[in-house]
């Protein structure tokens, strides 16, 4: 496969390949938080997160969630869909925690009555602000439709984690979803991983997410071990 550099993000390289709609994406051990004001690396993130990630969109694609995954290549490559990536991140929650619990004055942990979407723009200049759709539209984020599509997709791949993460006794407190436009379908892009979601441990309420490396915690590479074992049962 031939492969040329095209983008190198906090946490991936993406490179073209000899078929014009799909890419590479080669996973990074950096860790970056705070919008990038902390950097760091994590011993193997590459190669757990591709794994994680892949587990992922194999039972997403299976629940009728579309996405550019195509396959896994290597330990830290996998092969997608070339999207125009929509420059809104999509965060669901279900328990306060980060900036939520700050935002409206709630005890980490305390669960919502509800889970909720929020919509963020995607622009690391402005530090990935809040914004509703009234924002979404006067910017031409994304149309819509689209905005509508983004929701539902939120809300249903949320009870698809939420419920089979369950019987694995992890709790999923909230996570951040990216969308892409292939062929002009709307897709699941980006990856899925301890990177990108809160995972606690649902007996003991550990954290098993990149809040180890935010908050200094330790033992992070573990935790993002254990979130592997618990999916697939391999031992990384």
């Amino acid at each position: 496969m031939e492969k040329q550099p095209l983008y190198e993000g906090k946490a991936k390289r993406i490179y073209s390949t000899d078929v014009a709609d799909e890419l590479l994406v080669y996973y990074k051990d950096d860790a970056t938080a705070f919008n990038g004001l902390k950097k760091g690396t994590i011993d193997s993130k590459g190669v757990l997160n591709n794994k994680i990630t892949t587990f992922f969109f194999d039972l997403l694609g299976k629940n009728g969630i579309p996405h550019h995954f195509i396959k896994r290549v290597s330990e830290r490559e996998q092969l997608v869909k070339s999207l125009k990536i929509l420059p809104v991140e999509v965060v669901v929650r279900n328990i306060a925690a980060g900036s939520l619990a700050k935002r409206i004055g709630w005890e980490e942990g305390r669960k919502l009555p509800a889970p909720i979407v929020e919509m963020y723009y995607k622009n690391d200049e402005l530090g990935d602000p809040l914004i509703n759709q009234h924002h979404i539209k006067i910017l031409e984020l994304a149309t819509e439709e689209q905005v509508k599509t983004l929701e539902e997709y939120a809300f249903k791949i949320n009870e698809i984690l939420t419920n089979y993460l369950r019987e694995k006794k992890i709790e999923l407190i909230d996570f951040k979803l990216e969308f892409g436009v292939h062929n002009g379908q709307v897709l699941l892009g980006d990856e899925i991983s301890p990177d990108t979601c809160r995972f606690w441990d649902s007996e003991t309420g550990e954290k098993l997410d990149k809040d180890r490396f935010r908050r200094d915690l330790g033992n992070v590479e573990d935790a993002y071990k254990e979130i592997l074992f618990r999916l697939t049962g391999e031992k990384a």
